[in-house]
């Protein structure tokens, strides 16, 4: 057994077949499917059931993925250890993110850390909920992920990093019901339709809990793709609850952005593997979490240290109470 069989092996489970991971690796399939053949012989197991064209998991490929995972990303801290004695000129970090987080305060973050670290190359993987995140990072999918809760910050299976709160605010077209110059209270979305994300996000949970409350909102669309959003509200179909990441780009686009009063929030977090953390990765957390503290680098977002508009219970009682629905 080698690392690269690992690696190949890893690519059909990513990639959902041996055509698509031949692709992305540029190599050929018979010499992909030697490789993971090889791999059988020395795990005295099969990995793939083959059928026709699609690859599915046996339970042994199935108990193979996390180790598989772990041994992989050993080799590639192992070699940007040794990058690192070189200042990491080069290199290469994951990280999982939500759609609305993945727009700030991940840019601010990446953008701290590119600059003093151009060499090393940033992935974003996408994770539509915070348990996505927490998975990705505790199997290893990802180093870091970037998340949002309205519950407690995750600190069993990963170490969380506190870094900030994100408002929700609504998003409107410029000719919408609302006038430009005041928040709404969140009674006025009575009557509205809106366009949501899927269930296990923040923004959806935070509707849900309007409309239990019996505030009468129509569901127009939903959408797992969240870049679809601001498109369909700009085209008339609705309005949207998003969390304030999106403010700067909603308003460069000719929407119009609203706060809701009262305000709820969603608690940002920077979570981390317990060890085995990449050079790269330690020095990430280093400049994003200090971007954070400086409110400098962070565009319309609060952080925790703003406690002058925190929830009280009797906004609680009159709106929705995501943390209630985690």
């Amino acid at each position: 057994m080698d690392i690269r069989q690992l690696e190949y092996f890893l690519a059909i489970v990513d990639h959902g077949g041996f055509n698509r991971a031949a692709n992305a690796l540029y190599v050929s399939q018979p010499a992909l499917s030697q490789a993971v053949r090889a791999l059988e012989r020395d795990l005295g197991g099969t990995l793939f059931h083959r059928i026709g064209r699609r690859a599915v998991l046996t339970e042994a490929g199935t108990a193979l993925i996390e180790p598989a995972r772990a041994a992989v990303r050993g080799l590639e801290t192992a070699r940007a250890s040794v990058a690192a004695v070189h200042e990491l000129r080069d290199g290469k970090l994951d990280i999982a993110a939500m759609p609305s987080q993945a727009v700030e305060p991940l840019t601010t973050m990446v953008r701290a850390f590119s600059g003093p670290y151009p060499g090393v190359s940033v992935s974003v993987r996408a994770a539509f909920t915070s348990r996505d995140v927490v998975d990705m990072v505790r199997t290893g999918a990802a180093e870091l992920g970037l998340l949002a809760t309205s519950g407690p910050l995750p600190d069993k299976e990963v170490v969380s990093h506190a870094a900030g709160e994100q408002r929700f605010v609504l998003v409107t077209p410029p000719d919408g019901p609302f006038p430009a110059d005041r928040p709404i209270a969140c009674e006025e979305l009575s009557g509205q339709r809106l366009i949501v994300g899927q269930r296990g996000t923040g923004m959806r949970a935070y509707v849900d809990g309007l409309r239990e409350r019996g505030i009468d909102i129509t569901i127009a669309a939903e959408t797992e793709h969240r870049v679809a959003i601001l498109p369909l509200v700009l085209a008339g179909v609705g309005l949207a609850v998003v969390t304030e990441s999106w403010r700067t780009m909603a308003e460069r686009a000719g929407a119009l952005v609203l706060d809701i009063e009262p305000r709820t929030t969603l608690r940002i977090a920077l979570v981390s593997r317990r060890t085995g953390l990449s050079p790269a990765a330690r020095t990430f957390m280093t400049y994003a979490l200090e971007a954070m503290e400086n409110p400098d680098h962070t565009e319309h977002t609060e952080g925790p240290d703003h406690t002058e508009h925190t929830e009280s219970p009797e906004h609680t009682e009159n709106c929705a109470n995501p943390q209630a629905r985690r």
